[in-house]
């Protein structure tokens, strides 16, 4: 498998860990009697600050993974893997790095650090789209 689709299945697989991570946190609190199983809001906003970061950081990952999914696929099926291939796994690390530092802190500095990893990965969209459609 080269890096784009070792990259994509990263990142979805990144996605799974994060979910799980969210079900178990989850888990946590209805088996210690603190939630009903039916009693939690989708956006997170009812549990701890670590919960809330927990689950905007997997929100996060879901939203940005259609994106990535897009144009490896379409680098794929063009037989362009060649354009993503080399920025690849950069992408997914930045991905991980961005869902760490949401995950750890909400601080000012976090937030930059967490803009950071994300303008990484919208940087290398660009290049690849760039690269695709010329």
């Amino acid at each position: 498998m080269g890096p784009t689709a070792t990259a994509l299945a990263g990142f979805a697989g990144w996605y799974v860990l994060l979910t799980f991570a969210l079900g178990m946190y989850r888990s946590a609190l209805i088996l210690s009697g603190q939630k009903a199983a039916n009693s939690f809001a989708a956006d997170g906003s009812d549990v701890s600050a670590f919960g809330r970061r927990l689950n905007r950081a997997r929100d996060n990952c879901y939203e940005n993974l259609p994106l990535f999914g897009a144009l490896a696929l379409a680098a794929s099926l063009a037989g362009r893997t060649a354009v993503t291939d080399p920025l690849a796994m950069s992408v997914l690390y930045a991905r991980i790095g961005q869902s760490v530092t949401h995950i750890a802190s909400t601080s000012v500095p976090a937030v930059f650090v967490r803009f950071g990893f994300f303008l990484a990965q919208l940087v290398v969209y660009a290049i690849w789209t760039i690269n695709l459609l010329g």
